[in-house]
């Protein structure tokens, strides 16, 4: 008999549904009914897969409350922020179904003799390994780019949130999808490493911790497979001699604790300067312990549980080592005696080098303070990381900011006086251990391409 999937609500630690892994065979089926579903899509015009895209962006909204729910049980997110997670999926489906034409298009250019032309043509099955944090967004990110583009796509999403998948399938085969073009695969790491292996998979896509992302790229690369990795960091946020303090402290809190502090791109590590940090500290702590902890499903709740009591437990663990080292914790910083994976938003001081808080990403609400003597050390702190996703600046000078931003951080985004996630005309991605491939702004639907070269004489 296969093995049993249970998805259970992190606040309440209750089962919510039980799923039945597929089993080898299902999961060829599957993928073989994949490439069929490709071999007619990939034969339909750009106009017609852009509006179908359109059709998928505005049943996301029509589900939006639905979906939000079923995303706040599996995983704990704020109701608020699950709401948010749609309607940014309904933007990127906008974007794309825009866009994707123009982008997509085949391009003429002067040879000698003759003109060239390059067509960018879809490659075939694409498979996607995804993680829990948002459910919806991590699949359409990937999934709506490659089905503009042309090709078929496989999810295997993370199995808390496997009714997640699944309800996002049958929404996209609601929009008016051909069946079976956006597949979801309910199966084991063993059976993942099979598929990625696949002939009829042609590239592989995964957003996951820096040891998944090697096991997948190095089991890709035996089989001459493209890749994508979009991976973990520790993204730093400076805040500079001229930094306005009041937006500095808002925007940082807003940003550690964003999606319950479970974003790749949350601000993790801030790096403050000698003439800002006691006031900063002060009064980020002072946020950070007023926050509101309870039920993610309450909408005056400010921080829910992580999504899993053992990722709770992992955290706690690295607060405790980093506190060992000489961190100490101003606010938080112990489990708390209640039902559900809580942790609470917690600010470590003293970091330095060798302690977690300082070295490694530390997946869920707790900010990391680190002092710098000027803006200069600042700037060398926070590419003092073996990461390089994303980070942020706080300066008056804004053209100061864009010059060190574009120039010196050694990272794949950075915002300037604010906190972002994801914007969907802008390229997201990272460098070093981080990753590499770039999603968004027209940069994802290439990615799994065929860029063809034709010289007409």
């Amino acid at each position: 008999m296969a093995s049993q999937i249970q998805t259970i609500n992190p606040a309440t630690e209750k089962v919510i549904a039980t799923y039945t892994r597929m089993t080898a065979a299902e999961a060829e089926r599957a993928v073989e009914a994949c490439q069929a579903a490709f071999e007619k899509w990939r034969l339909v015009s750009l106009e017609d897969r852009a509006a179908m895209i359109k059709a998928i962006g505005q049943t996301l909204r029509d589900n939006r409350e639905e979906f939000a729910a079923l995303m706040t049980r599996e995983v704990g997110k704020l109701i608020g922020d699950s709401r948010d997670e749609i309607d940014l999926c309904a933007a990127i489906c906008d974007f794309t179904a825009e866009h994707g034409p123009e982008e997509l298009a085949p391009e003429e250019r002067e040879i000698p003799g003759g003109t060239g032309v390059i067509t960018y043509a879809p490659i075939g099955v694409i498979y996607g390994i995804q993680p829990w944090n948002f459910p919806c967004y991590q699949a359409v990110r990937y999934s709506v780019a490659n089905l503009m583009a042309g090709n078929g796509v496989l999810l295997k999403h993370a199995s808390n949130c496997t009714g997640s998948g699944l309800f996002l399938r049958d929404l996209f085969e609601r929009a008016g999808l051909p069946k079976d073009l956006f597949t979801v695969l309910v199966i084991d790491h063993d059976l993942s490493d099979e598929i990625i292996a696949h002939k009829l998979v042609r590239g592989v896509t995964l957003t996951g911790s820096g040891d998944a992302g090697r096991a997948v790229a190095q089991k890709a690369a035996w089989h001459l497979k493209k890749t994508l990795l979009e991976l973990g960091s520790n993204d730093a946020y400076l805040v500079l001699d001229d930094a306005d303090l009041d937006l500095a402290v808002e925007c940082c809190a807003q940003g550690r604790l964003y999606n319950n502090g479970q974003t790749c791109v949350n601000a993790k590590r801030f790096v403050v300067t000698e003439k800002n940090y006691d006031a900063f500290v002060e009064r980020f702590t002072e946020k950070m312990r007023a926050c509101k902890m309870g039920d993610p499903a309450s909408e005056d709740t400010e921080l829910g549980p992580m999504s899993r009591t053992e990722l709770r437990d992992e955290l706690a663990q690295q607060v405790k080592e980093s506190v060992e080292k000489g961190a100490r914790a101003l606010c938080g910083g112990e489990v708390p005696d209640r039902t559900g994976a809580f942790y609470p938003a917690t600010v470590l001081v003293d970091v330095k080098p060798g302690q977690p808080a300082y070295d490694d990403e530390l997946f869920g609400p707790v900010a990391s303070v680190i002092k710098a003597k000027d803006d200069e050390d600042a700037m060398r702190i926070a590419n003092d990381s073996r990461f390089g996703l994303g980070g942020g600046i706080f300066s008056k000078d804004v053209a100061r900011a864009r010059e060190l931003a574009s120039t010196y951080f050694d990272t794949g985004m950075v915002s300037i006086n604010s906190y972002n996630v994801a914007i969907p005309n802008m390229p997201f991605g990272g460098v070093k251990d981080s990753g590499y491939g770039r999603e968004h702004g027209g940069f994802g639907m290439k990615e799994f391409v065929n860029a063809k070269s034709l010289y007409i004489g």
